[in-house]
């Protein structure tokens, strides 16, 4: 399957850049099965048997004469970092396979890594700054901002060339993304436990782990510190919308798993039948 980016194909305003998106279709099935370095980070087991071969068949066989489905409208890989909306001291890299559902609204699955076997640990949606600015300010408040992430570099488009993922930025500086996490993998769950969690983006110097932004440049042989020198004269970030990344202005939304010890209210109790009916 090749690397797709059908939705810059608008852009193509300079040889260069097509020549550079010709260049990722042409290549783009060897750099999907080439060798990529796995990822360490909160590198523990999930619990479960190992595949059987009659598994690996059924999966082969129905990939075979199934398809992928809505999979397959997945065209980019964007590799970046989240933190809890509550607690900017829980962490973890986020790797999103994304695919357009119009020009305004993507889809994102999120890994722990872009290994094969990766752990599914959440979702985001993407819009627009014009779909944003419509939506209700409490609505709002769940949504973040991708300005920062790509203007520092550390929102990166592993694989393509530069000019390429410039123009991949340039669309998602001005967007807006509302992410849940459901596998808590910083805190070493090996099963997804607990409730949904808001995540969010990081907005200014110093508050990421500058180390696992040095592990993951590593892993992809790039340099966010390259990246920003280099987007800052490339791309045109904008203004951040009102209402987005609320977090800074006061107590951050969070979903917390108390939630789950508090008892269930009582079922209702069904309403008498009618005279003349049974029951």
């Amino acid at each position: 399957m090749a690397i797709r980016l059908p939705h810059l194909t608008n852009t193509m305003k300079t040889p260069a850049l097509t020549a550079a998106l010709i260049f990722i279709a042409c290549i783009g099935s060897v750099m999907l099965v080439a060798q990529q370095p796995p990822s360490k980070e909160h590198d523990h087991q999930t619990p479960g048997k190992e595949k059987t071969t009659k598994t690996k068949l059924l999966e082969a066989g129905a990939e075979l004469l199934q398809g992928e489905g809505p999979i397959n409208g997945i065209h980019a890989h964007v590799c970046g970092f989240h933190f809890y909306a509550d607690d900017m001291k829980r962490q973890v890299r986020a790797h999103h396979y994304c695919g357009h559902k119009n020009e305004e609204v993507l889809q994102c699955v999120i890994y722990d890594s872009h290994d094969k076997n990766a752990r599914l640990i959440g979702i985001e949606y993407i819009i627009s700054e014009a779909l944003f600015k419509t939506l209700p300010e409490d609505e709002k408040k769940l949504w973040h901002s991708h300005k920062y992430e790509v203007m520092s570099g550390q929102l990166i488009a592993p694989g393509i060339p530069a000019i390429a993922e410039n123009e991949l930025m340039q669309k998602l500086v001005t967007t807006y993304g509302k992410t849940w996490h459901t596998w808590q993998i910083d805190r070493g769950d090996k099963l997804p436990l607990g409730l949904p969690k808001l995540m969010m983006g990081f907005t200014a110097d110093g508050q990421v782990n500058q180390a696992m932004v040095e592990q993951r440049d590593k892993d992809f042989d790039t340099d966010s510190n390259e990246k920003r020198k280099d987007r800052a004269e490339e791309i045109k970030p904008g203004e951040i919308a009102e209402g987005a990344d609320s977090w800074q202005k006061g107590a951050a939304f969070q979903i917390s798993d108390d939630l789950i010890k508090q008892p269930l209210p009582a079922a209702a109790k069904p309403a008498d039948s009618p005279a003349g009916t049974t029951k």
